[in-house]
């Protein structure tokens, strides 16, 4: 196989000193599929976005089929035949899947009218051709995340691009739609297309990758042919010490309820997103929820926050009804990490310390002088540099803005943050989604440490792996419906996958 680009001594450093990329190499042959790993924060995503054109690079030189090229936007870079589908996916709701994909690039009739017959024919091959199961008159708005992320694909073979790069492309796929996605780059593959895969989930970049390039720390430790690696080499070239991936959790004998929530019902549109929902929490326990996104958990943890009301039921902690209270006093019994970072967890445009201090600006005295009305800038910085040192925040200035930080820094500001509240009950929202196997490790430490030391813990995850490394119990929920109360050790990956796809009886055995 020809290399098709080769990316020659890269150096890129973000003002006033940050070096992302520190004399990085990789060449990227023709008819493969390359995955690119490493921390976050490794330099990932600046080497694919220098190389699209988004950013430009210190120095260093990219070569194009032998020769010297140099992209000032990401349409030089498109004309050259490179295209990169971003993890924001970035099309018109309101128009058709043939519209999307013509947009910008429309055939035109003799008059210099835009042939509709014609492109929505085009696209129609191109559909067929790469086996994409879509229908070109369907509204974007209308279809699924994994159909969108189809045609940004599509709009990118429509231009004629042979080489894509995918930017942690199943990290908005439920588990299913993520085997087909892989059919279908193989597919690509086989038509010639040279496919570069940015991913933290090492068993995908094992089972679908011909090689793999290692970066860490903003330098390259190793481009090797995957079939040579194993899930725990690979994150030891990731991380620079041994992961362990077999489960962390000890037995812990857990104390009395501490968070319950009994016959939740909630309907949207006529119909019941949430269905006599009953969960218990002990303290110094870790609960988990199982199931295939979309079957109630946004609406579950929205109603928990009091960010939608109720029609019926109970949600408690310690004792106290919180079923109808404010946000901020259900925030004195209730830490919680959202699983949106960038619009729910942060202000990305404030400043590290003031995301530190969110929520605890109202609710802890000690960051207030003149009786609580003014904030005590000496007390947030001190707080800052607790947050740092005991969370090992990698970070320049507490007054620099958090969407600076990488992204396994920015959640480490929103854990730090949430557990100093000292909360006796903590929703944890998909805490390690988008991480890497370092930062995930770091994560499931603090959350057991909190189990620990008594804390009641509900967490919601879309891993299965991860619910099974760190839960004591495991609650599946299906259609709004909670129909499995499991522990542990007591059930299989199989047996909960199986329930969260095909569902079950109305009242699942459960397993003590």
């Amino acid at each position: 196989m020809q290399d098709i680009i080769a990316m020659d001594h890269i150096v890129k450093v973000f003002p006033p000193n940050v070096v992302a990329l520190d004399d990085v190499s990789v060449t990227f042959r023709q008819g493969e599929i390359h995955a690119v790993v490493g921390e976050n924060g490794a330099g990932k995503s600046t080497l694919m976005k220098i190389l699209y054109g988004m950013i430009p690079a210190n120095s260093g030189e990219i070569v194009h089929r032998g020769k010297a090229v140099r992209f000032n936007t990401p349409a030089e870079a498109t004309a050259h035949g490179i295209g990169m589908v971003h993890q924001e996916i970035l099309l018109v709701p309101q128009y058709t899947i043939w519209e999307n994909i013509i947009l910008g690039y429309e055939p035109v009739s003799l008059f210099g009218q835009i042939d509709r017959k014609k492109a929505r024919e085009l696209v129609q091959k191109q559909i067929e051709a790469f086996q994409f199961n879509l229908n070109p008159d369907a509204k974007v708005a209308d279809i699924s995340v994994a159909a969108r992320q189809k045609v940004e694909i599509l709009k990118l073979l429509y231009r004629k691009v042979t080489f894509l790069i995918l930017d942690e492309p199943t990290s908005v796929l439920t588990p299913q739609e993520i085997p087909q996605l892989f059919t279908e780059l193989r597919n690509l593959r086989k038509e010639g297309c040279t496919i570069v895969y940015i991913s933290h989930h090492l068993d995908e970049v094992l089972d679908l990758s011909d090689r793999t390039t290692v970066l860490r720390k903003g330098k390259k430790i190793a481009t090797v042919d995957t079939e040579t690696l194993t899930m725990r080499s690979l994150a030891q070239m990731m991380v620079g010490r041994e992961i362990i991936f077999e489960p962390v959790r000890k037995t812990q004998h857990p104390g009395s309820i501490a968070f319950e929530i009994s016959g939740i019902t909630l309907a949207q549109k006529a119909k019941r997103v949430l269905d006599d929902i009953h969960i218990q929490v002990r303290a110094g326990e870790v609960a988990g929820v199982a199931g295939v996104e979309g079957n109630g958990q946004q609406e579950l943890v929205k109603a928990i926050m009091g960010l939608i009301p109720v029609d019926r039921g109970k949600i408690s902690v310690q004792g106290q009804d919180l079923t109808h209270v404010s946000i901020l006093e259900r925030r004195k019994k209730i830490a919680f990490v959202s699983q949106d970072r960038a619009a729910m967890g942060t202000s990305l445009t404030a400043s590290i310390k003031e995301n530190a201090i969110m929520t605890h600006h109202r609710l802890n005295p000690q960051l207030t002088r003149v009786r609580g009305s003014v904030l005590d800038d000496l007390a947030i910085d001190n707080f800052t540099e607790r947050l740092r040192k005991e969370f090992d925040i990698q970070m320049d200035r507490p007054e620099a803005e958090i969407r600076s930080l990488s992204g396994g820094n920015q959640q480490k500001v929103i854990l730090g943050r949430e557990f100093k509240l000292d909360t006796p009950f903590l929703l944890l929202d998909q805490p390690s989604r988008g991480l890497d196997v370092g930062s995930i490790e770091y994560i499931h430490r603090q959350i057991l440490q909190m189990r620990d030391e008594g804390h009641a813990i509900l967490l919601l995850s879309s891993d299965l792996e991860e619910l099974f490394r760190i839960t004591d119990r495991i609650y599946v929920l299906h259609r709004g419906k909670i129909i499995a109360d499991l522990k542990t050790e007591n059930t299989t990956l199989n047996e909960v996958g199986m329930l969260m796809l095909e569902g079950g009886p109305s009242h699942a055995e459960t397993h003590h």
